[in-house]
């Protein structure tokens, strides 16, 4: 990153920090800002985990439904706002695909199994282009092999624990130490950096 995207990064961060906190305070000018800073980003996370484009649509609203009521509970200096509406909005998301509704749609694109659902960013791709992507590429690099995939599986691609230890073939409870352990080292790594 140069100098000026760094100053650009940082002015969208901070634009944003301060919108969520004039959201907190019943400023409808600052939530449709928070909306249209993050509103494609968080789509595209709800579209990847639902499958669906109404259904990603529906959860959408409800996320933001969530952050209005809870944008006084956001704190800066814990995450980056993206990363705080990206994890409500994975979360929501993966309630929904746990639903009976969820579990009930199986998406099968037109062309076959082969083919993506929607030809959008991927999330995953949509996350590293935010601001702090690139720390978090450079410390998701630094985990080994399988504490890595499980953190992209989990966290990225949308999987519940449960699915990523059935496909790396262990126990539930070894999954959930593993990324456990991930997330510690990610965390440190990123303090480390910051």
């Amino acid at each position: 990153m140069t100098g000026n995207d760094t100053q650009a990064a940082e002015t969208r961060r901070a634009t944003l920090v301060t919108a969520l906190a004039m959201s907190a305070t019943g400023d409808r000018q600052a939530f449709s800002r928070v909306y249209d800073m993050t509103a494609a980003k968080l789509f595209g996370i709800c579209l990847r985990i639902c499958g669906e484009r109404q259904a990603a649509e529906d959860v959408l609203q409800e996320v933001y439904l969530i952050v209005w009521r809870r944008a006084a509970g956001y704190r800066p200096e814990r995450s980056h706002p993206v990363t705080w509406l990206a994890t409500i909005a994975r979360n929501r998301a993966l309630d929904w695909r746990r639903s009976p509704r969820g579990r009930a749609f199986i998406p099968v694109p037109a062309g076959g199994p082969d083919e993506t659902v929607d030809d959008a960013p991927r999330a995953d791709q949509a996350l590293v282009a935010t601001e702090d992507g690139q720390r978090l590429d450079h410390c998701l690099d630094e985990l080994d092999e399988r504490p890595r995939h499980a953190i992209r599986s989990a966290f990225l691609d949308g999987l519940t624990y449960a699915d990523v230890a059935g496909r790396a073939g262990v126990p539930l409870p070894t999954m959930k130490s593993i990324i456990r352990r991930a997330l510690l080292r990610l965390r440190e790594c990123l303090n480390d950096d910051a």
